[in-house]
């Protein structure tokens, strides 16, 4: 029987970021994922802040050199990969000269959020699931992890559903406490269209806030996991009115079998 096969797209990654529930999940439940069995892939984004000699990142040409427009402007996508030998698995980096080349995540050095967060989750989105067909690897299950994975939900559900390689795939995002009180640009959403993304599609981002960002990930999501014990009273209410499956928060020490038996639950 062919391996359930496993794509996480997650926004943060020990050791290249550091530690905290998010990035500690996005670190080990791949690894547990795959001593269970199952195939996987992993990415995030390669913030400016990752050191890629220590951490030993290096460019996979045959991936890199595709273009992504936004806002009628081209960016180059770049691929990079690292190996966490210890767990036997690759983590592939999301990387752009404009977007990811600065010493910090999501806010500057005075804590002002970018301005082109907007531009650059909508790059890290369409950037993973470009390089999953470029590899020509069809997942099984999409795990989405943070604010700047949101809009992958979207993209597979509207835009690459048709796609063969992820037509069958379900889609799970995962709820943390990363909320921020800034809001993206007013353009946010036309930004964000591309093919077969229609403005019904993406009405709710009329406020283009981590609420709305949130619900929109929630709507076309299959089903939703708690990362965090305490997440936006707001969002949780949405996430239970939505009748999704949710897997309720689970402690470090059995988060990875119950995440797994979740997986089987929703692909049965």
């Amino acid at each position: 029987m062919e391996k359930k096969k496993v794509l996480f797209i997650t926004q943060e990654i020990t050791p290249y970021l550091p530690e905290n529930e998010m990035s500690h999940i996005g670190r080990y439940l791949p690894q547990g994922i795959q001593e269970n069995g199952k195939e996987i892939r992993a990415f995030m984004p390669r913030f400016g802040t990752i050191n890629e000699r220590r951490n030993q990142l290096h460019e996979v040409i045959r991936l890199s050199g595709m273009n992504l427009i936004i806002d009628d402007t081209d960016h180059s996508l770049i691929i990079k990969v690292a190996s966490i030998q210890s767990a036997r698995m690759q983590v592939y980096f999301i990387d752009n000269e404009d977007y990811f080349q600065r010493k910090a995540m999501a806010f500057d050095k005075e804590g002002n959020f970018f301005e082109d967060n907007d531009e650059r989750t909508i790059f890290y989105c369409r950037g993973a699931i470009e390089t999953v067909k470029k590899l020509r690897w069809s997942p099984d299950i999409v795990h989405c992890h943070g604010w700047m994975s949101a809009l992958v939900p979207l993209y597979m559900k509207k835009a690459y559903n048709v796609d063969p390689l992820f037509s069958g795939a379900k889609v799970i995002y995962s709820m943390y406490n990363d909320e921020f009180s800034d809001k993206f640009s007013g353009a946010f959403k036309n930004k964000l269209k591309i093919e077969k993304i229609s403005d019904q599609d993406v009405k709710t981002l009329e406020t283009p806030d981590f609420l709305n960002l949130s619900k929109l990930a929630i709507d076309n999501s299959d089903a939703l996991i708690m990362g965090n014990n305490e997440i936006n009273p707001q969002v949780m209410a949405y996430a239970k009115e939505s009748n999704k499956e949710i897997l309720d928060y689970q402690t470090p020490e059995n988060y990875i079998s119950a995440y797994s038996d979740f997986y089987d639950k929703i692909l049965s």
